[in-house]
């Protein structure tokens, strides 16, 4: 292993009797398909970095206020790790991982949404894979004098939600001030077709331009992009990356329900997870699929892997979504006068790719004559836009309120 630095700045060495650091800790993921190592911190890093150095090598170095290696590995064992070796290095630690020659992980870093802790995740990898990747790569020498030159040029520093790297830039905004509105389907896309010929596709983009009117005419300091604002086909991908283009702060997707029965009624708020009922199942498939110009249909699938990893790296803003979906569920209740039938998740595409919180809304069942009536009319989309937007300014209201208080400390 390499040799642990002991070159120390005086600012390094003056905080050698308290450590940010306090444990580190593993736990096979629930799946199966690896592990996650956990740094648990008492207040953030400043910043932290992987690097894959050698099929079996795994180095990390985490910096910030009085973050060092003092007692953290007198306590650590695991069943994956040969040795494990610390290096003091300035304003931070390096960590060698050497890995049992038995396991063969690809690694990645992101920092946990419910605390101050840092994620190390280890996905199981083709061995030949694993080679291939660190080919060309040669271990950090955290004794050099040169090393925090190796660290800018070796090191890949990553930020949550690694599946959309446009999404990156949203991470250290400090304001609340733009939301992506999504109008569903679109184009040759006509969605759902309802009761007395109601389209979703119509509808829904009625109600995303009174939802962005109420936003304009109220949060003036809030910016309103919409995914489209005519009768536009933009694919499931495609969305989301308009919103992380954007720096969005919220990404909102409307659309309206359908069931091959007139009977179901009644509005439902998703957020991205592993749907648990066979109603959120097909909501999920519908939502998921893909009309192209020539008639084919082909739905795209989230994988439950897929979704892991996403939990894994965006469990901050699965939180947000979760909250803001029961927001908008109590505004339709309560406010609106309609049936809710609650927040649900599914594995929805358009969710997947916003690298911000992100919500589905269900505004009712189409293929209910009662429901597309009051979909397709003018009051009827007043009040559905208006309670999406009071949940939207009350949930902004609450981050503002949170962020002063951060800031009072």
């Amino acid at each position: 292993m390499l040799a642990s630095c002991n070159s120390l700045s005086k600012a390094q060495k003056n905080t050698d009797n308290k450590n940010s650091l306090t444990l580190i800790s593993t736990v096979a993921r629930s799946d199966g398909l690896g592990q996650v190592v956990r740094f648990h911190l008492h207040q953030k890093a400043d910043s932290f970095r992987v690097y894959h150095a050698e099929p079996h090598l795994i180095q990390v170095a985490l910096f910030g206020k009085d973050i060092n290696s003092k007692g953290v590995g007198e306590h650590f064992e695991s069943s994956i790790f040969s040795d494990t070796d610390y290096h003091e290095i300035p304003y931070g630690v390096g960590i060698d991982f050497q890995l049992k020659e038995e396991y063969d992980f690809m690694s990645d870093i992101y920092r946990d949404g419910q605390s101050d802790d840092i994620l190390l995740g280890l996905t199981n990898a083709d061995p030949e894979e694993v080679k291939k990747l660190t080919k060309e790569n040669t271990p950090i020498d955290w004794s050099s004098s040169t090393f925090l030159a190796e660290l800018n040029n070796k090191f890949d520093e990553r930020q949550p939600n690694n599946n959309n790297p446009e999404g990156n830039q949203n991470i250290n905004k400090l304001q609340f001030d733009t939301i992506i509105i999504d109008a569903g389907h679109g184009g040759h896309d006509y969605g759902a077709l309802g009761y007395g010929n109601v389209i979703e596709k119509s509808v829904v983009l009625s109600i995303a331009k009174k939802v962005g009117g109420y936003i304009n005419e109220n949060l003036p300091n809030i910016k309103v992009i919409y995914t489209r604002d005519d009768d536009t086909f933009i694919g499931l991908k495609e969305r989301g990356r308009i919103a992380n283009r954007n720096s969005g702060d919220l990404f909102v997707s409307i659309h309206a329900n359908a069931s091959s029965s007139s009977r179901p009624h009644g509005t439902e708020v998703y957020f991205l997870g592993l749907e648990r009922s066979q109603t959120a199942l097909e909501v999920m498939k519908r939502e998921n699929k893909v009309i192209r110009p020539n008639a084919s249909n082909k739905q795209k699938k989230l994988s439950q892997k897929d979704l892991l990893i996403y939990e894994l790296a965006n469990s901050a803003y699965i939180s947000s979504s979760e909250r803001l979906a029961g927001m908008i569920s109590q505004q339709f209740s309560e406010r609106a006068q309609r049936r809710s039938r609650g927040v649900k998740q599914a594995r929805f595409v358009v969710l997947y790719h916003a690298s911000m919180p992100a919500l589905l809304v269900e505004t009712g069942f189409i293929t209910n004559p009662n429901e597309a009536q009051y979909l397709a009319s003018d009051y009827g989309q007043n009040i559905i836009a208006s309670a999406i937007f009071r949940a939207i300014r009350n949930y902004k209201e609450q981050i503002d309120r949170n962020k002063h208080l951060t800031t009072q400390k």
